[in-house]
């Protein structure tokens, strides 16, 4: 079972992508503090990361950064950003992330985003 940690802080953001990843395969961790984002993704050892591309005063860009810098030597962790608008693919890619996914997407292509292995941004 995917452990996903979602980092994003607005309600209608982790409502919908509860809904979307509702499954009895996949377990949501729900972490709205951007700042300690990355040492909760390997303190409880996720799969996968998906941020909010506006968590709080950090953003996407810095989120993934710090899960990059925190990974050490262990394997980082994949990052997927939920985008916004087209221009932040952009921003995204700069990032570092893996993937990135538009809030458009729908739960099959967010559940394949946020999937070890899945489907390609």
């Amino acid at each position: 079972m995917p452990t996903v940690l979602l980092v994003a802080d607005r309600q209608s953001v982790i409502d919908h992508v509860r809904a979307s990843l509702s499954a009895p395969d996949m377990f949501v961790i729900e972490h709205r503090d951007p700042e300690t984002a990355a040492g909760v993704a390997y303190e409880e050892d996720v799969d996968t990361v998906l941020v909010d591309m506006r968590v709080g005063s950090m953003g996407a860009m810095a989120v993934t950064r710090a899960l990059r810098a925190a990974a050490d030597d262990r394997d980082p962790i994949p990052v997927t950003i939920y985008i916004d608008r087209d221009a932040d693919n952009f921003i995204a890619g700069r990032s570092g992330a893996d993937r990135w996914v538009p809030k458009s997407a729908s739960a099959s292509e967010l559940r394949a985003a946020v999937t070890p292995n899945g489907a390609d941004a």
